[in-house]
């Protein structure tokens, strides 16, 4: 009997040790209206942009003027979270992002450098989802009956990259309640949109999130990036961080002078040793610290949405 019971606990052992029982790690979504919904219902924020008019959604509107969207995010809320997938609630990040009021300064160097941030991007780095799930859906009406047409986009919220995408139309009903109308058009595709999900969010896991790094000198820098340090020039230090702290050293250096690099396709990983989050800023800011600590390098760090860091050499 004793035998059996330690081969029982041995096996039991072994099939948890290959994951046949553990559970998937879930990617962090939030759902958002898309930018055409928003136009089409007039809730868009105008800003002038060095000239050109920029229209950027106003999901604080949106939510404060529309039980249409409340009712539709509510309703992917709840149909993602049946299916394990954990969900940021739009309303909330907004309310997050409201309260902190230093966000809206801009950032600047001494000399003048400065970076801006988009509301999209700012709405972004407090969600801190690692996909943004895109509605749109416009009612159909026939005779008595209506329908909804929907278009579901699942984007990466470090590069924009659609990961994931569904699109259909539901059969017409009597039914005059939008979310049920929803649901019955969402419901044949949602199970085939998350495995697309779940499947780049795998893709991460397995081979690091994909960001970008530029860096640049300050003209009050006394040197350039060719400048050596222990007989290597800087660039060359610079690379070398970069290889040893992406994922499997992927990494793409497209643009390489005295003064500027710029490091795409930089698959940086998302958990660290302590199984704690790794986002672009905190990960650059570890090359920040290299720099400062080894050669006495002053630099400063400034980033843009999740996925864009840029390191200027020089001063802070």
């Amino acid at each position: 009997m004793e035998k059996l019971k330690s081969i029982a606990l041995l096996l039991f052992a072994l099939i948890m040790s290959t994951g046949a029982f553990s559970q998937a790690k879930k990617p962090t979504i939030m759902v958002v209206p898309s930018d055409n919904w928003c136009f089409k219902n007039n809730f868009m924020n105008t800003y002038d942009n060095m000239g050109s008019t920029l229209k950027i959604p106003d999901y604080k509107a949106a939510l404060q003027e529309s039980t249409e969207l409340l009712n539709v995010i509510s309703k992917i809320n709840e149909m993602m979270t049946e299916r394990g997938f954990p969900l940021k609630n739009l309303e909330s990040v907004m309310k997050t992002l409201q309260s902190q009021s230093a966000e809206d300064a801009m950032l600047t160097s001494k000399t003048g450098a400065d970076a801006n941030e988009s509301p999209i991007d700012k709405l972004k780095k407090v969600a801190k989802a690692d996909i943004i799930m895109q509605l749109t859906w416009s009612i159909n009406q026939t005779g008595p009956k209506r329908s909804v047409t929907f278009n579901l986009q699942g984007l990466d919220a470090y590069t924009d990259k659609q990961i994931a995408g569904a699109s259909g139309t539901g059969q017409p009903s009597f039914s005059a309640e939008l979310p049920v109308l929803l649901e019955e058009a969402v419901l044949a595709h949602i199970d085939n949109f998350n495995a697309q999900l779940q499947r780049h969010f795998d893709d991460l896991f397995a081979n690091g999130r994909e960001v970008s790094l530029r860096i640049m000198t300050f003209s009050s820098f006394n040197g350039d990036l060719e400048s050596e340090y222990n007989g290597q020039e800087l660039s060359e230090i610079i690379e070398t961080w970069v290889s040893d702290n992406s994922v499997k050293g992927r990494f793409s250096l497209s643009d390489a002078t005295e003064n500027t690099m710029l490091f795409e396709q930089v698959r940086i990983p998302l958990y660290d040793a302590s199984n704690r989050a790794v986002d672009t800023r905190g990960w650059a800011r570890e090359l920040q610290k290299m720099l400062a600590d080894r050669y006495r390098i002053t630099s400063k760090l400034m980033t843009r949405g999740l996925g864009q860091a840029q390191l200027v050499i020089g001063e802070k």
